[in-house]
């Protein structure tokens, strides 16, 4: 459309395939004049990322199947299908997708990440495998930084 505003129909977007997980860009900087990114993400049981911090973005989580057990600053929280989560710049959380494959909707804002998603989708396309130590300068050339692995117990 000639203003910028567009519809997607169920299932369209750009497809990422990182291997155990993938995601669909249903907005991105260009999409949004650079105010948010908008990721649906389809992740298998027990999939999570380590504990992080975004430097340049909020990010938000809406939970559309599934359970996911959030980590933010010290406290655990069970979120179940229909569950938000926001957090702001600059905080230190993680996740964890339950017992069960999780699909969640990701929004950063102002857009962000997307250069992280599509790197990890090139990454796996051309068969190669990074190491933890790949991703920590990976994120780091996108305004996220890792902190650590999620805490003891955290499932």
């Amino acid at each position: 459309m000639a203003n910028g505003a567009y519809v997607l129909a169920p299932g369209e977007g750009r497809r990422l395939d990182m291997g155990p997980f993938g995601m669909v860009i249903k907005a991105n900087a260009e999409d949004s004049a650079g105010g948010l990114t908008l990721l649906e993400a389809d992740e298998p049981a027990g999939f999570g990322p380590p504990m992080h911090i975004h430097d340049d973005a909020a990010e938000a989580f809406y939970v559309l199947e599934g359970e996911y057990i959030v980590y933010i600053e010290g406290a655990e929280h069970r979120c179940l299908a229909g569950s938000f989560v926001y957090v702001p710049a600059g905080v230190e959380h993680g996740f964890r997708v339950g017992a069960g494959a999780g699909r969640k909707l990701n929004i950063y804002v102002p857009s962000a990440m997307e250069g992280y998603f599509g790197s990890l989708a090139a990454a796996t396309a051309e068969g190669t495998t990074l190491s933890a130590a790949d991703l920590t300068v990976l994120a780091a050339r996108h305004a996220m930084r890792v902190t650590g692995p999620v805490p003891e117990g955290y499932v």
